[in-house]
């Protein structure tokens, strides 16, 4: 297994800032102490390129957010104090996926302790989302001629509106979304499939819904799979307002990697969103996905 991290992941934030910035290195130190993960597995990223985002992004939006001169009111839609570390960090986020990518389209699996950041639209960033890691991955193996067509499974609780409209007039992209209705954003960008749960939806009404809608990406046969596997669905996020127990997380990506596994095709594994208070039930649930995928590809 290869899984991609650097401790660039991690930026200083002004304190009180909602953001769990120190969740990326508190899940490498969980994973590893307990064993999911060895040392070697682990891989730094490349940074990404401004070709690579290019593929997706404006580069006027690329060359303003890379040197600073971005204006304050796009950095508040982000919701991150802009900094040369902040910099990197998204350059680095987005590079891991890019690098999942290929080690998945080699072995079959690639991850990223990071990324997920489907908040990100072609000319603007939003809701601490800089570049959209899965799209700019999807352009660049497309790009090399490695896929065809591909399919994003989002998990987050949050719609993935950056992701739909990026995708929305590109056939050979799927994108599935399972979110909280009445969650940000609040205004949705339709995805391909978008499947709205309600408040307080607790594990049984979830995993009905995710089973009743993965068909559709089986019809659809993609070459490669993209997890968002976001893990502010659980009933202690202090944004995420459905009701999932860690024990109804770990059974959705029973549903994910297995389904995946069916369909015989390459996947990649972002973290997404998780904002769990205290942030060790967010640490919790990240490990309890890599727990999972350790039994799938071992």
């Amino acid at each position: 297994m290869v899984v991609f991290y650097t401790d660039l992941f991690t930026v200083p934030l002004p304190d009180g800032h909602k953001f769990p910035m120190q969740k990326y290195r508190l899940l490498r130190e969980y994973l590893l102490a307990e064993g999911i993960l060895e040392e070697h597995e682990l891989r730094i990223p490349m940074l990404a390129t401004r070709r690579e985002l290019a593929l997706i992004h404006a580069t006027e939006y690329i060359d303003a957010f890379c040197s600073g001169t971005i204006d304050a009111k796009a950095i508040r839609r982000i919701g991150l104090p802009w900094s040369e570390a902040f910099v990197q960090r998204s350059l680095a986020s987005t590079g891991a996926t890019i690098g999942a990518a290929r080690v998945a389209m080699e072995s079959g699996f690639g991850g990223n302790l990071a990324g997920g950041t489907h908040h990100a639209f072609t000319s603007a960033g939003e809701g601490f989302c800089v570049f959209n890691d899965i799209a700019v991955a999807i352009a660049v193996l497309m790009q090399e001629k490695a896929i065809r067509r591909a399919a994003i499974i989002d998990l987050d609780v949050h719609q993935g509106n950056g992701t739909a409209e990026i995708f929305s007039s590109v056939p050979e992209v799927f994108t599935i979304s399972l979110h909280g209705a009445n969650n940000y954003p609040f205004t949705k960008v339709p995805s391909t499939r978008d499947v709205a749960l309600p408040d307080h939806c607790g594990d049984d009404e979830y995993l009905e819904a995710l089973r009743r809608e993965l068909p559709a990406v089986q019809e659809f046969a993609p070459d490669i799979v993209f997890y968002q596997g976001g893990v502010d669905v659980l009933q202690e996020d202090a944004l995420g307002r459905l009701a999932l127990t860690h024990e109804g997380v770990m059974a959705r990506d029973v549903e994910v990697l297995s389904f995946v596994q069916s369909l015989g095709v390459p996947l990649v594994a972002t973290l997404g969103g998780g904002y769990a208070r205290p942030i060790s039930a967010t640490v919790r649930a990240h490990a309890g996905t890599y727990r999972v995928l350790r039994k799938f590809y071992p």
